[in-house]
């Protein structure tokens, strides 16, 4: 807003720079633009100054030109009329014999805008480009494209483009980055300047002479080319050689990202390069500049990704420093947990507790949230720091273990001892709902190994009225309800009055449908209400494989060196806003939502068949083969996590068993198959050896049984794309397990086959399943293909995809397959 007298101070300054006596001194003369240009900045309105300032420009002071340019420049588009005039003297300048006038003019001029000025500024740009002087050339070359910015939908001129290319050789390096920069805006709907090879080995050989961003440019724009043999790559490869440990971060992300963009055939010198980018980027961790530290975190832990032990030797790097910001704190700890070993846990585990009484909350939530993650492969030495940490009795530490407990004993249900004797006593030091909600959690899955479990959620039914959390009130019903069902006697009054003061008195209605629905389940009797609130927990005896698995490179090239590593929160900790775990949404991606994936609530989710929830494949490869008409390939991202995992797994059982047979034709968009396949030399596989031929085919291997166990079992998924004949892509969620009971083939019953040998399908239930996995596994086991001898063939293979692409999962049982002979070959 303009400042109040601004008409008298522009009626002054229109007097000055109408006085003759003024006009004649060139210093006064100066330091009345000057007084223009400070009031211009001061938000004063001096357009009415413009013809004077036209006039002003007629000067051999270059100072005074520079003072009135910025003028011209600021207010040409309310002036188109009056702007015509400033077009002589500009021309006029372009001429002059000194080259630094010659260049402001050419710069000013295009810095106009005027589409109207246009047909003015062709002719003594295409001159500027074959000026003697290098500093024309270079704003020649960036009007251009300024001129094309102006006019997109006129043509192109083929000449000036020529004149472009031929530039690219020009001595200067400036005029030939500019040169890049020019062509890439004025041919953007052609896909940009074209790159061939004389191009490519004469922007390698003078990569040395340009500045810094003059060759993150040049790198850039060369990834889109690609050697026409081998040699040739490797002569490139010899040239960036000494780029790529560049002590300038920007020079070396940039010579990487180009190494990976050509070596994307070639693993092993990606591999290679990585491996010497590891001191550039431990240098640039220790930056002065946060802003840089920030950014080499981010990438090394995209680099992590495929290279899990890169930094091992280096941990002590990522050590928090005191004065450091908390954003790069928290990321170094994302650091740390990816680094951990069985060499450096203890040290590392030492440092983060530490870390947890930092005096930023949100520091020492990170610091205890890495404990946790830490934990689910050193859960004792874990949960000894998180219960020294409850003893120091501060609310916000309180809450986060808490938070964190519930998440560890959720993963790992082996810790549920130590963690129920841990939280008892703690209630009175949780003020936010979040870490409520962890201890009312807890309390209702394990409150039957909690004595003091009725009395705590007694104190927080007698506070309901005052309590202001949405969150923390629904949790208290559920964990009550469940409570109620291992400790009816000690929970049966509190509950009735928890349910009375929801269904009457609550005025949220998300609480009041909630408890009616606990309420109206009540009268369905004990048993269908435990069948809904105490479902299948974790599993003991599965393994399951932390931190991030070894991706290939080609997952995430594409993002090096772009602001997605600075915005992914795929290598976030858990979030801290939420629930219950059985509720955690893991989105690794910012636009990819794993619950559209595989949510019973987005269209149909029944399984596929006229008559069964199974289908029972035909083992044999040659048909897999044929039945597969289009290629699929598989993919590792998004990644999900364990809960996920088992969540989207169990909901499966649970809406089988709901909708009954009847049913299943409606959910035409889910589709379950079985397969046996006879590879006994499997279950004796070790784990590492297993996981890594499964990523071989980017296949993830999420959880397992140790070797030599029966019964055996993996879990596993991926994600399939299926192109089909229209050429659209179909992506496709597969989870999949494999069973191996062992002395299930001498007691599987099974019928005798007809004469000619057909596979025949008997329902049956898998007596070596736990009793509470009965009714989902009488749907998921219940039909097994039997042969003549009626004994089971081998492992066992269950699928589960959604979207249905029956040609798809086919393929994947193919891939799988294959894979699986290859390890048993192996084996035996």
């Amino acid at each position: 807003m303009p400042y109040l007298g601004s008409e008298d101070t522009v009626r002054e300054l229109r007097r000055a720079l109408s006085n003759p006596n003024i006009q004649s001194d060139q210093l006064r003369y100066r330091n009345t633009i000057l007084k223009v240009i400070r009031a211009m900045s001061q938000g004063v309105d001096v357009s009415g100054l413009f013809s004077e300032m036209v006039k002003a420009c007629a000067t051999v002071d270059i100072v005074q030109k520079k003072l009135v340019y910025v003028f011209l420049c600021s207010y040409a588009t309310l002036n188109p009329e009056l702007s015509l005039l400033v077009i002589n003297t500009l021309r006029k300048d372009c001429q002059d014999p000194n080259p630094m006038v010659r260049s402001l003019a050419l710069r000013n001029m295009t810095n106009l805008r005027l589409p109207s000025l246009v047909e003015y500024v062709e002719q003594p740009l295409t001159a500027g480009l074959r000026d003697r002087a290098a500093c024309v050339r270079r704003v020649a070359v960036l009007g251009w494209a300024k001129l094309r910015n102006l006019q997109t939908s006129s043509e192109i001129d083929a000449t000036v483009v020529n004149e472009l290319y031929s530039l690219l050789r020009d001595p200067d390096p400036v005029v030939m980055v500019n040169c890049l920069r020019a062509l890439e805006e004025i041919l953007k709907e052609e896909g940009g300047v074209a790159i061939n090879k004389p191009i490519t080995h004469h922007l390698l050989n003078r990569l040395k002479e340009c500045d810094i961003w003059g060759q993150c440019e040049v790198l850039r724009i060369l990834q889109r080319y690609r050697p026409q043999s081998e040699d040739e790559l490797f002569d490139i490869l010899s040239l960036l050689d000494a780029s790529l440990v560049s002590p300038h971060p920007p020079v070396m992300a940039a010579t990487l990202s180009l190494f990976l963009s050509l070596c994307s055939g070639v693993p092993a010198i990606s591999l290679a390069a990585l491996e010497r980018v590891r001191g550039p980027l431990l240098a640039a961790c220790g930056s002065a500049s946060r802003e840089t530290r920030f950014t080499a975190l981010c990438h090394i832990q995209l680099l992590l990704r495929s290279l899990p032990g890169l930094m091992g030797a280096h941990y002590k790097r990522f050590f928090c420093g005191y004065a450091e910001p908390a954003y790069i704190k928290q990321r170094k700890m994302q650091v740390l947990v990816e680094l951990v070993n069985d060499e450096n846990v203890a040290m590392l585990l030492d440092e983060l507790r530490g870390y947890c009484t930092d005096v930023n909350t949100d520091t020492a939530h990170a610091a205890i949230s890495a404990i946790g993650r830490i934990g689910r492969s050193y859960s004792d030495k874990c949960l000894e720091i998180l219960t020294g940490l409850l003893g120091l009795k501060q609310e916000h530490i309180t809450s986060a273990v808490v938070q964190t407990m519930r998440d560890l004993v959720w993963v790992c249900p082996q810790c549920s001892d130590t963690v129920c004797l841990a939280v008892e006593g703690c209630e009175e030091l949780l003020q936010d709902s979040q870490g409520r909600q962890a201890l009312l959690w807890l309390l209702g899955v394990y409150g039957e190994r909690v004595s003091s479990a009725p009395y705590t959620l007694e104190v927080f039914i007698d506070g309901v009225r005052s309590e202001a959390s949405l969150g923390v009130k629904m949790e208290l019903l559920t964990a009550t309800m469940r409570l109620f069902l291992c400790r009816p006697a000690e929970t049966q009054d509190m509950l009735g009055r928890l349910l009375h003061y929801c269904i009457e008195e609550e005025t949220d209605m998300c609480v009041r449908d909630q408890a009616l629905l606990y309420y109206r389940l009540l009268h369905c009797g004990i048993e269908e209400t435990r069948k809904v609130l105490q479902g299948r927990r974790s599993d003991p005896s599965l393994g399951v494989l932390i931190g991030r698995p070894a991706e290939p490179i080609s997952q995430w090239a594409c993002s090096f060196n772009t602001l997605e590593p600075l915005r992914q929160g795929a290598i976030e900790t858990e979030p801290a806003s939420r629930g219950s775990p059985e509720h955690v949404n893991f989105d690794p991606k910012p636009n990819t939502d794993l619950s559209d994936t595989l949510n019973c609530s987005h269209g149909k989710t029944g399984h596929s068949g006229s008559d069964s929830a199974i289908q029972c494949a035909d083992s044999s490869t040659d048909v897999l083969a044929s039945s597969v008409t289009a290629p699929i390939s598989l993919s590792l991202s998004p990644a999900l996590s364990p809960e996920e995992f088992e969540r989207l797994w169990l909901r499966r059982h649970v809406l089988h068993a709901e909708q009954g047979p009847e049913k299943s034709q409606e959910e035409e968009d889910y589709m379950c198959m079985q397969e046996h396949v006879q590879c006994p030399a499997i279950p004796h596989c070790s784990p590492q050896s297993l996981q890594a031929a499964m990523q071989l085919v980017n296949i993830q291997t999420l959880a397992f049984t140790p070797p030599h166990t029966l019964p055996w079992r993996v879990y596993l998924y991926t994600h399939t794309q299926h192109t089909h004949s229209a050429d659209t892509p179909h992506s496709t969620l597969i989870l999949g397990e494999l069973l191996y009971t062992g002395e299930a083939n001498q007691k599987a019953g099974a019928k005798k086959g007809t004469g000619d040998g057909k596979v025949v399908v008997e329902r049956g239930e898998d007596k070596q399943m736990k009793e509470g996995e009965e009714a989902a596994a009488e749907e998921l086991s219940g039909r097994e293909t039997t042969g003549k001898d009626g004994e089971e063939k081998g492992v066992k293979v269950t699928l589960k995809q959604q979207p249905r692409d029956e040609k798809a999962l086919k393929g994947f049982l193919s891939i799988l397959t294959t894979v699986l002979h290859t390890l048993s070959s192996e084996s035996a």
